[in-house]
């Protein structure tokens, strides 16, 4: 009984239920209308991923970070143009202070894209990862992960645009075999000895799905409509879901990207989370939703400090800049110069 009045305070969808007849279907429609325009969270189950898949990245993810530290920063994403590979605690900033975690960031494993001349600097972002050689299960359990994470995400957003009466592949042409998905392996190793309790600030994720799976630790709260950071206790079997700012964006503010947040795990106490982010190709203009709750759309929240732009890729670059900062100053020290430029003339 006491389960059930914690996890009462996000909703539960189950994605099974669209193939379990309309009835069924309308009603997992009415449940994910609500949880996106009302809340932006929701546990996400009946999806399909098996705990031997689960487990399988879960365990291998578990050695990564019993690695010696020798191995894991052989792989330090400093080495990276593209954002990828081991971020040791510490290192990563969300809203300006340092992150108490260390974690392995992964993307499609697609060769490297420098930028020519005339074109973005967002293709900075595609490139190779960065593996550690003494563990080859983890390459494979983390790309077969992007892969069935990638399915989840694509039949979710299906049912999502459903619910809110727009067409299902209103977005496919955004994603396909070029899509930007972004795998984070994370591990909070308990408080940071300044008493500093930040694990990951408050902050909105930039592209369209997020799909969480916690460990039993918990940590992970969310702003609801009271301005209040609430826990979201772990639910075995689920992701957590939360709607990117993209998403915001292109329904005018119907649906809403929601601000979160990770607090550590007291003393010593290790919490192991794997963030997907399901995200379109990095060229990608987000076309407005056309559906018809428009009119009861309350426009996008607009940060000054955070302009959103058309283009995902200039979003994502954003981002990374200011969360790797020494990977910025790096390989990137002209976009960071530029950066610095725009926001002057945009304040």
């Amino acid at each position: 009984m006491h389960t059930m009045t914690y996890t009462s305070q996000l909703p539960i969808v189950d994605l099974a239920a669209a193939g379990r007849g309309p009835q069924a279907r309308r009603l997992l429609h009415a449940q994910l209308h609500s949880a996106a325009h009302d809340v932006g969270f929701f546990q996400l189950v009946g999806h399909g991923v098996t705990a031997a898949e689960t487990t399988a990245l879960t365990s291998a993810m578990r050695a990564f970070f019993a690695l010696p530290e020798a191995d894991r920063l052989a792989i330090d994403n400093i080495n990276s143009p593209h954002f990828r590979g081991y971020t040791r605690v510490g290192d990563e900033r969300t809203g300006g202070s340092r992150d108490w975690r260390d974690q392995l960031d992964i993307g499609a494993e697609r060769p490297a894209h420098v930028p020519g001349p005339g074109e973005a600097p967002y293709w900075w972002l595609q490139g190779p990862n960065q593996w550690p050689a003494a563990l080859p299960e983890l390459r494979i359990a983390a790309l077969n992960w992007v892969e069935r994470l990638s399915g989840v995400a694509e039949r979710l957003l299906h049912e999502l645009l459903v619910s809110i009466g727009a067409p299902e592949g209103f977005y496919d042409d955004n994603f396909g075999p070029h899509a930007h998905p972004h795998l984070k392996l994370v591990r909070y190793p308990g408080s940071a000895g300044d008493g500093a309790d930040q694990g990951v600030g408050a902050h909105k994720d930039y592209g369209f799905l997020t799909l969480l799976l916690q460990d039993h630790v918990g940590g992970l709260q969310v702003e609801r409509e009271d301005g209040v950071f609430h826990d979201v206790p772990p639910l075995r079997g689920a992701f957590v879901v939360n709607l990117g700012e993209l998403l915001e964006v292109a329904t005018n503010g119907y649906l809403v990207a929601t601000k979160h947040r990770v607090v550590s795990p007291p003393g010593a106490t290790e919490r192991f989370s794997v963030p997907f982010f399901y995200n379109p190709r990095l060229d990608a203009r987000i076309t407005p939703l056309t559906f018809p709750y428009a009119s009861a759309a309350p426009g996008v929240t607009t940060d000054p400090a955070n302009p959103l732009f058309a283009e995902y890729g200039r979003n994502e670059l954003k981002g990374k800049l200011r969360a790797h900062p020494l990977v910025a100053a790096r390989h990137h020290a002209d976009l960071l110069a530029a950066e610095g430029r725009q926001l002057t003339t945009a304040g």
